[in-house]
């Protein structure tokens, strides 16, 4: 995929989300959601707060260094720090500020000279690759805003982007659980939204994944337990996958458990 396109999808998934916490009283943005411990403010301070991390590595690597060695300091607790950060400024600051972030960013992201890598959390990456990324991050976050918030939207195309992330992902998955990938090539085949049928990988291989695209999002994601999900998987090593999946690049969480969504 080329980055403008790549670009003009993440800024339609950043808007959607946009306007409905946009449209939010005050006391909406402090409606808890599925992740413990943060609201909606939350949600939104950490697209910010990522974002801006994501500038930073693109414009400034050095700074960006003195992120990830923070980071490697406290994983767990230096994500939850800027969600809480960013959280306690007023709605008329924070959404300002994601605003100016995701722009900035998508700037930014077009100045990057062919071939170069941004380097992030995980292995480093291309634009693409980062907006790819922020698409997901935006995505996901946005999932967790709309289960706070006991709204339902519509899947869209643009989870193409996040499927391809995940498959890409895959090595990375094993390699954060401890464990190493399998050299067996897997075949995954998803219905998209729109019917589509959206396949990655050896045909022919015997490890093979199937199902609704979006069930596969959710699961990569961590926004849904697999058990209420219609992901089925073909093969010991798929099914192996399914278990530490994840499409994003920090700590394996701790998902959502069976059943949470009725």
């Amino acid at each position: 995929m080329q980055l403008d396109e790549v670009l003009a999808d993440l800024w339609a998934e950043s808007t959607e989300l946009d306007m409905l916490v946009g449209g939010l009283a005050a006391d909406g943005w402090a409606t808890p959601t599925p992740a413990e411990g943060w609201t909606v403010a939350h949600q939104i301070a950490h697209l910010a707060w990522t974002d801006e991390a994501a500038l930073r590595a693109v414009t400034d690597p050095d700074a960006f260094q003195a992120v990830l060695d923070h980071a490697a300091a406290d994983p767990a607790g230096h994500v939850d720090r800027g969600a809480a950060e960013g959280a306690a400024l007023p709605a008329e600051e924070l959404l300002p500020y994601w605003r100016e972030t995701r722009a900035e960013l998508a700037e930014a992201l077009k100045q990057v000279p062919a071939g170069q890598k941004v380097p992030w959390f995980g292995p480093p990456m291309s634009p693409v690759s980062m907006a790819t990324a922020r698409l997901m991050e935006t995505w996901a976050h946005g999932q967790d805003v709309v289960d706070g918030l006991g709204v339902t939207r519509q899947p869209s195309t643009r989870l193409r982007h996040v499927a391809h992330l995940a498959v890409r992902a895959r090595d990375f998955s094993y390699l954060l659980h401890d464990r190493k990938p399998p050299a067996a090539p897997f075949h995954v085949e998803l219905t998209g939204p729109d019917g589509q049928i959206w396949s990655y990988g050896d045909e022919s291989a015997e490890q093979r994944v199937t199902g609704p695209a979006l069930d596969f999002c959710l699961l990569a994601t961590q926004r849904r337990h697999r058990d209420d999900l219609a992901v089925e998987a073909v093969g010991a090593d798929a099914e192996e996958w399914l278990g530490i999946i994840q499409a994003f690049a920090g700590l394996p969480g701790k998902g959502r458990t069976a059943g949470q969504f009725g």
